[in-house]
Parts: C-alpha cells; sequence; structure tokens
C-alpha cells in the first residue's frame, strides 16, 4: 500500500524558513514524480512545485518561485520542500504527492496524496 507521509509543518513568523519532508512507502520511488500542493482554509488546493523522478527538472508556481526550492533523495526515499521568507499568505495545509506521468499543476492528476502538515506563517 502506497503511503506518503509530510512532516515539518509549525508555526513560523513571517521572513523565517521551513523544510518540509515527505516519506514514501509503497511504490518504487525513483519512478515516481513527486509534488506539493497547498490548500488555504477557504480555498481550493493549488500547485506549490514538483519534480521529476530524476531530480533535473523542477517547477513552481508563480507565486513561490525564488523563494521555495523542491528536491529528493531517492535513496532515502524522501522529497524535500525548503521554504524561505515565508509570508502570511503561505500559510495552508501543505500536501506531498506522487504520479508516474509528468508532473502537472492539476491536483485531480496526481496519483498519491499524503495528509498534509500544517504551516502557519504569522504576520
Amino acid at each position: 500500500q502506497v503511503q506518503l507521509e509530510e512532516s515539518g509543518g509549525g508555526l513560523v513568523q513571517a521572513g523565517g524558513a521551513l523544510r518540509l519532508s515527505c516519506a514514501a512507502s509503497g511504490l518504487t520511488f525513483s519512478n515516481y514524480a513527486m509534488g506539493w500542493f497547498r490548500q488555504a482554509p477557504g480555498k481550493e488546493r493549488e500547485f506549490v512545485a514538483a519534480i521529476k523522478w530524476s531530480g533535473g527538472s523542477t517547477y513552481y508556481a508563480d507565486s513561490v518561485k525564488g523563494r521555495f526550492t523542491i528536491s529528493r533523495d531517492n535513496a532515502k526515499n524522501t522529497v524535500y520542500l525548503q521554504m524561505n521568507s515565508l509570508k502570511p499568505e503561505d500559510t495552508a495545509v501543505y500536501y506531498c504527492a506522487a504520479d508516474q506521468g509528468p508532473p502537472t499543476k492539476v491536483p485531480r492528476l496526481w496519483d498519491y496524496w499524503g495528509k498534509g502538515t500544517l504551516v502557519t506563517v504569522s504576520s
């Protein structure tokens, strides 16, 4: 059974940084593109970042470009999201996702999801 588990969320002041981790099990990790999405209160889930299985190609939402960095360690079956210069509008539940297909910004096209980790950025 495929399981994705996020960790690293918490409370941080604006301008601060957090690193989220997503540990995957039950799949051949290196064969999957990995992504991060987020969902703020009252809003739909939105794309944040994605990385291909090789780690050679990354993609970012315009809202986080230059501030967030996605990376993966296939030996550890883990994908990371380094979040710097955090803003209050980054407050959301952050979800890890996995997909065998090319990474996209459309949540419904991703195969597997974690349960999320809450990131709260105070002003």
